[in-house]
This record gives C-alpha cells, structure tokens and sequence, in this order.
C-alpha cells in the first residue's frame, strides 16, 4: 500500500476558522485514501506562520520518526517557515510541499528548494513561484481545487440579492466593496458577508462604522463564518458572489459559487481569472474588474443590477462553466499523481 505523511495546522477542521487551505488540505487527505494511499495526518500546534521554538522541534520530531525514503505531504503554512528542518531531511525523505499562497519571504525559498517537488494550487501560483524564486520548472506542478456538485441557484428578478464569502480581513477588501456599494443607488440590493470576524478585530469594527452610513445601513450583514448547510443556504439565496480581494492564488469561492451557477463580479487579481474560467463558447461566467478600485466595482455592480439582458446572459454563461468544473476526485487523483511520481 502507498504510504503519505501529511503534516498540516493543528485545527483544520474546526469550523470556526473556514478557509480554502483548510478545505483543499481535508479533501486530499480523504481522497487520497479513497483511492488507497495509507494517510498518516500529524496535525502541527503552533501560531502559524509564527511558530515558537516547541511548534518548530514538534515539526523536527514529527519527520524524524518517518521512515527514509517516506513520501512527506507538508502543508505551505508550515513548510514556509522552517527550512532549518526541513533541509537537514531533505536526502532521507521525498517531501513535497503544497504551497497555498507564496510568502515572498527568503524562509519560503530554503524551504522550496530543500523540497522533493512543490505543489502549486493554480496556474498562476506556479508562474509567480517560477518568476520570483529559482526553483527547477519540473519539480513545480499544480493541482487545482475541485468542487462539489450542488444544485442550481434560483436567483431572483431584480439580480440584488449580493454575497461575499471570505476572511473579513483587509485582503479580502471588504472595505472596498462596502465604498463601491455606497455609491451604487437604485435597485433594491443587498450584500451578505460571510467569513470570519475575528481575524482583524480593529478593521472589523472600522468596517461595522462605515457599514452605517445611511447608503448602507440595513443593506448590509456580517453573519461570521458558515459551513455545510447554513453556507449552502447562503449560496442558494444569493443572485451573484462579489470578490473585492487584493490578493488570490486561486479563489475557491469562485468555483462554489459557478457549481451553483451564480455570475462572479471580482477583483482581476491572482488566480481569479483561472478559477473563473470561461464557458464553452469562450465567453466569461462573470465580470473582472480593476483591484483596489472601488469605482470600477461599483461600475460593474450597477451593470449587473441594472441591466436585466445582461444578467440573464452572464447567468446563462455561469450555467455552462458550471458543467465544466472539476471535482475533488479529480484533485486527489492528479495530488496522487505528483506524490507517486516523488515517490518513485
């Protein structure tokens, strides 16, 4: 039997703190014992990406016990910060890092290099680690996140019913969505934010302040992170997700919201034209507008919201991407793929 360590954050599971790391970490881990690997899962404590010496001598303690020439899965939030461990491993085992996100640090370049193959989780990520680290092109693959199959959204007449789904963190901007809706009149709109409150208590509240301004007020809600059948209903409620992000390597939201078919209005940045895609006759299931420019944003949300031609066109286009998505069986057999290959 094909044996995997995964070395991953302490708390992936914990419903709390939701995010695309944490999904695609869990799905591979069942997918990959689905399709017969031996996965031994050693959840990492520890504040990361700022472990203290113990998170760091646990991760130490954790490799040494890996038999040589073991197949090592190690998270990019962990592998990131501590090359000084993994390199002295390096010859003894096959460890393969699956990088969510680049750190642009000199840490995250040590750690790469000392690796067997890094996994980059969109086109886009491997081209950004190729360009800015030099890392070997054929040790550098990307396996993208699937999605689940999920019913078709009803959506409403008027197209206002707006959601955005992730961390209520400045990256996400928020903020900048908030001053784009501030300017968008007409239309009976509203937007629900879904993520995490916790993250950023002070920019929380700055943004509750600037959620009161009478353009906004009762348009608006903040209902903290929502999993299984509350995000659905979310989902399912919802006429267009909207991604005001300053920065995405892929943009998993992105897909959940077309396996719905639900348009996107986004932030061009990143990955999110990738996740985005296009229908089969080349036309795009949403609109990309300039990041870090609210105007712009809002420039698109009142073509959405007032122009009813357009919206049956674009939800007509999210309706074919849809079909073409992949899912996470698809993820797990191409992960399976890369890890063999390590493996030897």
């Amino acid at each position: 039997m094909r044996q995997v360590h995964v070395l991953i954050p302490d708390g992936i599971d914990d419903p709390r703190r939701p995010s695309g790391g944490n999904v695609y970490d869990r799905r591979v881990c069942d997918g990959l014992m689905a399709l017969g690997w031996s996965v031994h899962e050693d959840a990492m404590a520890g504040q990361w990406p700022h472990p203290d010496a113990a998170a760091c001598l646990a991760i130490g303690a954790t490799l040494a016990r890996v038999p040589d020439g073991g197949v090592v899965l190690v998270d990019g939030l962990l592998a990131s910060v501590v090359p000084e461990v993994l390199e002295p491993e390096a010859d003894r085992l096959r460890l393969v890092v699956l990088l969510h996100m680049p750190r642009d640090e000199a840490s995250e370049v040590a750690a790469l290099l000392a690796a067997s193959a890094t996994v980059a989780t969109s086109d886009w990520t491997r081209r950004w680690l190729l360009d800015h680290y030099a890392l070997p092109e054929d040790r550098v693959y990307v396996v993208r996140p699937g999605v689940d199959k999920a019913d078709l959204a009803s959506g409403s007449v008027s197209g206002g019913r707006l959601l955005c789904v992730g961390a209520i963190t400045p990256a996400k901007g928020p903020h900048l969505l908030l001053e784009a809706l501030a300017t968008v009149d007409g239309p009976d709109w509203r937007c629900v934010f879904v993520g995490s409150l916790d993250l950023d208590t002070s920019y929380v509240a700055g943004l509750r302040r600037q959620a009161r301004d009478p353009r906004l007020a009762d348009r608006v809600c903040f209902t903290g992170p929502l999993t299984g059948a509350e995000l659905e209903r979310a989902y399912a409620e919802a006429d267009v997700l909207v991604l005001a992000s300053q920065f995405e390597t892929y943009g998993m939201v992105v897909t959940e919201a077309l396996a719905r078919g639900l348009p996107v209005v986004a932030a061009e940045v990143g990955g999110v034209p990738e996740a985005l895609g296009h229908a089969p006759d080349g036309s795009r299931p949403g609109l990309l507008v300039a990041p870090g420019d609210p105007h712009a944003l809002a420039r698109a949300l009142r073509r959405w919201l007032g122009d009813p031609v357009e919206r049956a066109r674009l939800r007509a286009t999210a309706g074919s991407r849809r079909l073409t998505l992949s899912d996470w069986a698809q993820t797990s057999r191409e992960l399976s793929a890369v890890l063999s290959e390590v493996g030897g």
